[in-house]
């Protein structure tokens, strides 16, 4: 069975490539771009999966362009929603990318981060799942989180420190400095 991953970054793949790979799946997979912001945020991570990405021989498909005007047009006055629509943009056009490439299924490393709403992901998994036609897996990979911090402190990987959005950095910042 075929698998294409939503790639959000390299530290968040080594789990659960680790558990696909165990159920015999074929995995490729697959980075969005538009959610990461700053833009030098967004090449860093995506170096980093690339550089890893080779090392453990894992084909990725990456976006092309920076539509970061149509990801702030789409969540400008909804920023309290912004998880949601955030969460439908990348699993939708991993869908599509997975339909087009004849993939059995489509996943995303976000089921790995126990900072991530998974009831949330796995809702608009599986909706976007029926509104495309490939069928979304989901996998809770939480419970591989502290090895995966280990594996990826020891590859000396790049560990991003907020979720990719502006709103998260500010959410993540802007607490420390306020005081």
């Amino acid at each position: 069975m075929k698998v294409l991953l939503h790639t959000c970054c390299g530290p968040c793949s080594i789990y659960p490539l680790e558990i696909l790979k165990e159920k015999n799946y074929f995995v490729m997979g697959y980075f969005y771009r538009d959610n990461i912001h700053p833009f030098q945020e967004c090449i860093r991570r995506e170096d980093n999966l690339k550089e890893y990405s080779e090392k453990i021989d894992l084909k990725v498909i990456y976006q092309e362009g920076y539509n970061i005007e149509v990801f702030f047009r789409d969540i400008a006055f909804r920023e309290k929603e912004r998880c949601k629509i955030c969460y439908y943009k990348r699993l939708r056009q991993t869908a599509l990318v997975a339909k087009k490439g004849k993939f059995d299924y489509f996943s995303t490393t976000l089921l790995y981060s126990k900072f991530q709403n998974h009831e949330l992901i796995k809702e608009t998994g599986i909706s976007v799942g029926k509104e495309v036609g490939v069928k979304f897996l989901y996998e809770d990979f939480r419970p591989g989180w502290k090895d995966g911090i280990e594996q990826s402190k020891e590859m000396g990987m790049y560990r991003q420190n907020y979720c990719g959005c502006i709103f998260s950095e500010k959410d993540r910042f802007y607490k420390k400095t306020k005081s």
